[in-house]
């Protein structure tokens, strides 16, 4: 292995898509078992390598040295092998840095509060404090190590205006997770998730309709990969980098998910918008047949409308999960809370609003089967599609005006 990322498991990694953008070398991802570490550090058959959980701490011991930075936090997470000699160094921490500055988070004489006490919370705590602020509070669920624990953090500091979630909760593949309840924080201004897969985790999303400035790991991940990639070769690249790289891979990994009424277009222009952009299309609807071994009608009429929703659920969920590509939901897909954050996770939501004179009823459609079923549905509905949609997309004229002004919105923003 030329350059690299190690950990245990590494199946969720964006790594490798960054550094590909970078270019000029090789670069794999490896999962280590914990009692092959040794071993493969003591070999060190590489000439860099980036490290993650759970072993920033692990790693530290088979250095010839680490920089300061790092040995002041106790974690690394980028190696650097020179004339046979390894060498540790901590770009998370600029990583972070970047993040809590992308957000506008500013700690000084404001409480802080760090979810984990792993590497990544100990970067924290440094970025934090090298920002200004004086009062952090690491929290963990035993409160060992000096952390508070999560009841004291809800007892004792609601009055906190930064949380930092360095802990793996809400990260792919258990995307419903969050190690929080945000909305116990009055005061809170920001929130920052180290977690990156996916891209919008329950935590940023809740911490946003509460008011709060938050942002996910990605921006994080891109940061501290440029700096490594800047040790790995010793040289510096253009200001700009980051941006550059992070706008690139946020388009590549986020999903386009089509909603709107029955007969809006959803399946017609996700077709087309698929096949223009190298997509794959995702069709809940498809999914819930797939899954059901039936079609709607027959789920409708075997199992009701509830049972029905059910297997939407699942159906959007899986979606979801998935990056890169094009989904087209249901007309009752945006109808539950928790599908429309399953949806916003990874996607970006487009409202296809076409006009109820020109949405006709067809009988594959249970509850719009005729016109004046219709006319309800899309009296119901309407408010929500608006409400949840990130853009709205006028689709009264042709499929293909809708796909560019799509793509237009989704890559000019």
């Amino acid at each position: 292995m030329e350059y690299g990322l190690i950990g245990e498991r590494l199946g969720h990694s964006f790594s490798a898509d960054i550094h590909r953008e970078l270019g000029g070398y090789g670069y794999e991802l490896r999962e280590i078992a914990r009692e092959a570490l040794g071993g493969f550090m003591e070999n060190a058959d590489f000439k860099g390598i980036n490290v993650t959980i759970p072993y920033k701490e692990a790693v530290i011991p088979y250095l010839h040295s680490i920089d300061g930075g790092a040995a002041a936090i106790g974690a690394v997470n980028t190696v650097v092998k020179r004339h046979g000699k390894l060498y540790g160094y901590n770009t998370d921490f600029m990583g972070m840095k970047a993040l809590l500055e992308r957000i506008g988070a500013d700690p000084k004489g404001k409480k802080t509060l760090i979810l984990g006490t792993g590497g990544t919370s100990k970067t924290a705590v440094a970025v934090v404090k090298a920002m200004g602020g004086t009062e952090i509070y690491r929290v963990s669920r035993s409160g060992a190590e000096g952390a508070v624990t999560y009841e004291q953090a809800y007892s004792e500091h609601s009055d906190s205006a930064l949380i930092i979630n360095t802990t793996p909760v809400g990260m792919y593949p258990k995307a419903e997770g969050y190690p929080i309840d945000v909305s116990a924080f009055t005061g809170l201004k920001w929130v920052a998730d180290a977690v990156y897969n996916p891209l919008r985790t329950r935590l940023v999303q809740e911490a946003r309709e509460q008011g709060a400035v938050a942002g996910g790991g990605l921006y994080m991940l891109v940061a501290q990969a440029v700096f490594a990639s800047e040790l790995f070769l010793d040289r510096s690249y253009a200001a700009g980098t980051v941006e550059r790289i992070y706008e690139k891979l946020l388009s590549s990994k986020e999903n386009i998910v089509l909603i709107g009424m029955p007969a809006s277009g959803k399946s017609t222009v996700g077709a087309l918008l698929a096949a223009r952009l190298g997509r794959a299309l995702v069709d809940t609807d498809a999914l819930v047949v797939e899954h059901a071994g039936m079609d709607i009608p027959t789920i409708f009429e075997r199992e009701g409308e509830a049972s029905f929703r059910d297997r939407e659920t699942e159906g959007v969920k899986e979606a979801g999960l998935m990056s890169g590509a094009v989904i087209a939901t249901g007309g009752g897909a945006v109808l539950r809370e928790e599908n429309v954050s399953a949806l916003k996770q990874n996607g970006r939501l487009y409202f296809l609003d076409r006009p109820l004179d020109m949405l006709m009823p067809t009988e594959d459609r249970p509850l719009s089967r005729s016109r004046e079923t219709l006319e309800r549905r899309y009296k119901e509905r309407y408010g929500i599609y608006s409400s949840v949609a990130d853009c709205r997309i006028d689709n009264s004229t042709t499929a293909d005006a809708a796909v560019e002004m799509i793509e237009k919105e989704f890559f000019g923003r």
